[in-house]
């Protein structure tokens, strides 16, 4: 047990079952929070209304911000190693810009709001989030003439999110009567969630973290350089092709079933970084633990901190999230050192 790479194993695997623990914990804690608070879970045996209360809005909305923040988690660790940048995040190939246009158009056009409740409503809403996500990314892979080269993708990207975040702002000053509807998406909410987005979550997510489980050699031999990468005989254009549709599946997902959530996707690897030195592999496994558990302890938190009302949980994540990224900053500006 002395041997480096053993020992970074028994600790992957003992973060692993840390997290997974304290993922349950959440869960059950998740399902007690809320505007009636702990009565619900006392009463759910032989009140109807609890259980219903219970089963059909507290559960399947903590059930979907743990998988949602599994999603961020496992596209922020592709992310980073796709573009050798600890600073990439998953909306950075203009996914969020795209997505928010999507909403944005389709309720200028339809009238459909996030606080609807009808299935059809919610499901045209989801289903524009996700096309706008996909043809955001898709539009990147145009401008940057394909998957060749890094910085082109991260320029096109930057710029896709720019261009598309400028077309969504002008739909909202066009119809502004749905700029507070819109707010909900843009500020990130988990209150919309049911069981049929957690089952979908849940499809995508498997997929997600088998096949970025089955590449991550493709991200451990970026991070030696391209060049070493290449000579190690790995077909990079295919594998990135295939690691930004990965990126592209897991992020759409996210945001179409809840929105823009910020920092979630960025701090989740850094924070399996700060505590283990491990290959991509299981980087992806515990960046995506992570991000579920950040994302479903800033819920749970974002429903009690001034219940009955509640905070938009994309807020607290943009607080916290910066507020270690800031503190991260100052530590290795502290040492000489960047990111």
């Amino acid at each position: 047990m002395n041997h480096p790479a053993a020992r970074y194993q028994h600790r992957a695997f003992w973060l692993m079952g840390l997290l997974l623990l304290v993922s349950l914990a959440l869960l059950l804690l998740g399902v007690s929070v809320g505007s009636t608070g702990f009565e619900s879970v006392l009463n759910m045996q032989r009140d109807p209304q609890a259980m219903q209360i219970i089963w059909e809005i507290r559960l399947p909305r903590t059930a979907g911000a743990w998988l949602a923040g599994a999603l961020l988690g496992l596209a922020g660790a592709v992310a980073q190693g796709l573009f050798r940048n600890p600073l990439a995040d998953p909306y950075l190939l203009g996914s969020a810009s795209g997505a928010a246009l999507g909403v944005a158009l389709a309720m200028a056009l339809f009238g459909v709001s996030p606080l609807a409740t009808h299935w059809v409503a919610r499901i045209g809403l989801t289903g524009a989030a996700f096309v706008g996500a996909v043809a955001a990314v898709l539009l990147t892979l145009l401008l940057a003439k394909g998957v060749q080269h890094t910085l082109r993708l991260l320029l096109a990207g930057v710029i896709v999110g720019v261009v598309l975040g400028a077309f969504g702002s002008l739909i909202l000053l066009l119809t502004p009567d749905i700029m507070q509807a819109m707010q909900a998406f843009m500020l990130g909410s988990t209150a919309f969630v049911g069981w049929t987005a957690c089952a979908i979550m849940l499809g995508v997510f498997v997929f997600c973290l088998l096949a970025a489980w089955m590449m991550s050699h493709v991200l451990d031999g970026l991070a030696l350089g391209e060049a070493t990468a290449q000579s190690l005989g790995l077909q990079l254009p295919q594998m990135r092709a295939a690691l930004v549709a990965v990126l592209a599946l897991a992020t759409g997902t996210a945001v179409a079933q809840t929105g823009l959530i910020a920092f979630v996707g960025l701090a989740a690897p850094h924070l399996v970084r700060s505590v283990i030195k491990t290959t991509h592999g299981r980087l992806i496994v515990l960046a995506s633990l992570t991000g579920a558990v950040l994302l479903t302890a800033a819920d749970i938190l974002a429903r009690g901190v001034i219940a009955p009302q509640e905070l938009p949980v994309g807020v607290l994540t943009a607080v916290l999230g910066g507020g270690y990224l800031l503190w991260l900053m100052h530590r290795h500006t502290g040492r000489g050192a960047g990111l």
